[in-house]
């Protein structure tokens, strides 16, 4: 056990700096899952013993060669050695000096002891430096034996007799290991009760290092206190690395692994207690007050959203805000509230009560993607051309402000908690999935039957500080803080078939719906027919979900409740309950090229068998024109027209006509996917020009009316605002000047193909008629272009920004998304002008075709 940190493994031809970070280190071990040194081995940097290989190569090819290489490997790991023992020995300087900060106040204080005025009894001093002391002193003799091995180095020196001697004293871990819990919350205590004992703790300083004396760091006492904690549980790291740099013929070979094995067995041990520490804190009478959950949530203030860290314990519900670090402070956190689980309800609030949820709206959720995409373009491709870390730095502290700013704005759906001998709280969350996992935790929690209790202010203060060390969710869930490396999603087409459920306890009224992420929130984005009294619904619904950057698949099996009256009036927010859920991951390496996929997901005894396609963006964006031209779908809108002799194709209007008679107050209608089955069976029928379309239409889910719409636009050969334009039409929508902007805009409007522009007024028509309806069917106009905008412009394949690999960097999902949304803002654009004026003749020649 030693030098028991993590080491920076960069390395350019000169021995590396070894400085102790301890979060630098965790990070880095995260990021690559493996010890360090094992792949980022300096050994196998190309400028190390350049001058050997140099001389290598003139070498003849043979067993000579093999040989030469041999012990130049052999060397270079020997050299290795070396830069390891360098880095054990700056890491145990570092650990020293933070020994030696919690060892500098423990002698005033003891001498104080003594006074009329101690600051701390000598109990109290004994319990919160309790073998600090000793391990100091083991620290010492190891780093005093290894300084001068180090500094008169050769390949043959020996230092195993030093890690075993250390290993063998591991006993003192233990013993602060078993003490740590008890001498935190005595310095908290102390701190509470002290200011001065307050006023030392929170300023200990810490040197950098023995070549620089006056440069010190502040550190708190229970940061340092900590450090010994931490050290434990990378002790094996190093002796790893040392052992891989170490010869089998070497004398310190055996030495290393047996201290390697005691160092293993004791960390395997230590473990066991570490680990439930981390996750619990001590209460009164030696219960365990455990977090069982934890999440960054935004609370709703008094109109005004608020971003709130919500830690779900044992007995209790905790709000807390998390303070801004300064000074080099570390991460903190303020209580707003608590509410023990014995006092808490989930809120029955009738619609005429409730306090009504401030709605952002749609177009400043989209202007902040937009910023969103461009930034992380401008990121990619200043790292590509390799630049200046300031801006890439810079641009990194826009793109955090950006989405912490959506994250704030978007969640709109409540969930409700409230205190039986008190106040109401309101969250928002953007899924029921995760309502519905906060609810069932809080209640399995509930089932134990905790007493009501309150908490003093020192044991709150305690509390709130321990959620810094027990907290599960380190950071807000941005991309700014994933790594470079991690999936940036998919884009494109997910088809998901949803076949049946089985395992039912009982007849039920049964759908499901999918949820799908984007832009770090999720959306509902399909739902099945209700499958009535059944204990083995048989769906067989098909539906295509369109991806943006998405990661996860949710899947939420709901009972449908017919009889009002028998709601449970616990979950006010919801009509219906859910019975079971489940998400799955969508894994970019195995979806793409692939065929269907089927697969079971099992959850709450119950399985539903699904099966998932996903179309990739280069594929989504190939118009395929159809063989057969006596047929609508995938045959040019002129062609159809004129044969139909119409000015808008009855497949269109067809459609609109359904929507209109029974579908404006579908919630989620266009957004909301219908059954694929049915799509296809009403394509088949309009192909065919069969004339019961419309009896087959009446018979159908509306959805199903509105998919086969959608379809229509999707595979004409053309989109409507036409390859040519569709540039222009990019263009003239980022025109800053509005004057410009509209002139640009009307103009190309009018210069589209007379068929496509006459369709497209009828269904600009249809769309603004529907957002009339939107207090009712949730569907603004912001939302029907979000739907209409990238199937009605589409760039051709040729121009498109898209490469045609969907395996490459992330930056190529942004250039996907801010050309999405350049469509959305060109057809909102038109949504929202109540005419369209035009001095030609053009339009009077058209004019009564939207009545058509």
């Amino acid at each position: 056990m030693t030098a028991l940190g993590t080491l920076d493994t960069s390395f350019s031809g000169t021995p590396p700096t070894y400085g102790f970070d301890a979060d630098r280190a965790e990070e880095q071990r995260r990021h690559h899952d493996i010890m360090p040194y094992i792949d980022d081995s300096p050994a196998s940097s190309p400028r190390l013993g350049s001058k050997s290989r140099g001389s290598r190569d003139t070498l003849s090819s043979g067993s000579l060669e093999s040989s030469k290489s041999t012990e130049l490997d052999a060397e270079k790991g020997l050299e290795m050695r070396k830069w390891v023992l360098s880095g054990i020995l700056a890491s145990e300087e570092t650990y020293l000096g933070q020994l030696e900060a919690l060892l500098l106040p423990m002698k005033p204080l003891k001498a104080a002891a003594t006074t009329s005025q101690p600051v701390l009894t000598v109990t109290q001093i004994e319990t919160i430096f309790f073998k600090v002391a000793e391990l100091y002193e083991i620290h010492k003799e190891f780093y005093d034996g290894l300084l001068p091995r180090v500094q008169q180095w050769n390949h043959q020196q020996r230092v195993g007799d030093l890690f075993q001697r250390l290993a063998n004293q591991l006993g003192l871990y233990r013993a602060f290991v078993d003490n740590y819990e008890v001498a935190v919350e005595t310095a908290e205590k102390c701190s509470q009760a002290n200011s001065q004992f307050a006023e030392i703790s929170e300023n200990l300083k810490v040197r950098s290092s023995k070549e620089c004396k006056d440069h010190t760091v502040k550190m708190s006492l229970e940061a340092l206190l900590y450090k010994p904690v931490d050290r434990v549980t990378r002790g094996t790291l190093v002796l790893h690395d040392l052992l891989k740099h170490t010869p089998p013929s070497h004398p310190d070979h055996p030495l290393l692994q047996d201290a390697l094995r005691i160092s293993q067995n004791f960390l395997s041990s230590i473990n066991e207690e570490i680990t439930p520490r981390r996750q619990s804190m001590t209460v009164k009478k030696g219960e365990h007050r455990q977090l069982l959950k934890d999440s960054f949530m935004v609370e709703l203030v008094e109109g005004a959203r608020k971003l709130r860290h919500v830690f779900l314990f044992t007995d209790l519900l905790l709000c807390a805000k998390l303070k801004k670090m300064t000074g080099g402070k570390s991460q903190q956190y303020d209580c707003k509230w608590y509410i023990p689980l014995a006092d808490l309800a989930f809120q029955n609030v009738d619609e005429s009560d409730s306090c009504p949820i401030p709605q952002v709206p749609d177009e400043d959720i989209d202007a902040m993607k937009i910023k969103i995409s461009q930034i992380k373009n401008e990121i990619q491709r200043e790292k590509k051309a390799n630049k200046g870390g300031k801006l890439v730095e810079r641009l990194r502290k826009k793109l955090c402000e950006q989405e912490s700013l959506l994250l704030l704005t978007s969640p709109c759906m409540a969930f409700r908690v409230h205190n039986r001998n008190g106040k109401s709280y309101t969250f928002l969350i953007s899924s029921d999935y995760e309502r519905a996992e906060w609810r069932e935790a809080i209640r399995e929690q509930q089932k134990k039957r905790f007493k009501s209790f309150s908490l003093t202010s020192v044991e709150l203060q305690m509390l709130t500080n321990s959620c810094v060390k027990l907290q599960t969710v380190h950071s807000i869930p941005l991309t700014i803080n994933k790594e470079d490396d991690e999936s940036p999603g998919l884009y494109g087409f997910l088809n998901v078939i949803v076949h049946s459920a089985s395992g039912l306890k009982q007849s039920l009224n049964l759908y499901c719906t999918l949820e799908v992420d984007s832009f770090g929130y999720f959306v509902n984005k399909a739902k099945t027919r209700v499958y009535r009294d059944t204990t083995e619904p048989n769906w067989n619904e098909e539906f295509e979900i369109e991806l943006e950057g998405s990661q996860t698949l949710r899947l939420l099996c709901y009972e449908k409740c017919y009889n009002k009256s028998k709601l449970n009036r616990e979950d006010g927010e919801n009509s219906d309950r859910i019975v079971a859920k489940s998400q799955i991951q969508l894994d970019p390496q195995a979806l793409p090229g692939k065929d269907w996929q089927r697969t079971v997901v099992s959850m709450n005894g119950i399985e539903v068998k699904l099966s998932m396609k996903f179309t990739s963006r280069e594929f989504s964006l190939k118009r395929m024109p159809s063989r057969k031209q006596t047929g609508v779908f995938g045959v040019k809108i002129s062609t159809v027209t004129k044969r139909e002799r119409s000015k808008v194709p009855y497949i269109v209007r067809q459609c609109v006509e359904e929507v209109e008679r029974r579908g404006m107050e579908e919630v989620g209608i266009y957004r909301v996917s219908g059954v694929a089955t049915d799509i296809q069976a009403l394509k088949v029928a309009f192909d065919a020009n069969d004339k019961d379309v419309s009896v087959m239409m009446s018979e159908m889910d509306v959805n199903a009316i509105a998919g086969t719409l959608k379809l229509y636009f999707r595979e004409l050969p053309e989109p409507l605002f036409t390859d040519e334009l569709y540039p222009s039409f990019a263009g003239g929508i980022a025109l800053s000047d509005s004057v410009a902007k509209e002139s640009c805009m009307l103009n190309l409007l009018l210069s589209l193909p007379e068929p496509n522009l006459v369709t497209f007024l009828f269904l600009l028509d249809h769309l603004k008629r529907v957002a009339e309806n939107e207090s009712v069917n949730k569907m603004s106009l912001h939302n029907l272009a979000t739907v209409f905008g990238p199937t009605l412009l589409r760039p051709s394949e040729k121009d498109s920004k898209i490469p045609a690999n969907p395996t490459l960097p992330i930056s190529m999902g942004d250039s996907w998304s801010l050309e999405v949304m350049s469509q959305v803002q060109v057809l909102l654009y038109f949504l929202q002008l109540e005419t369209i004026p035009t001095p030609d003749s053009k339009r009077q020649s058209i004019l009564f075709s939207t009545e058509v």
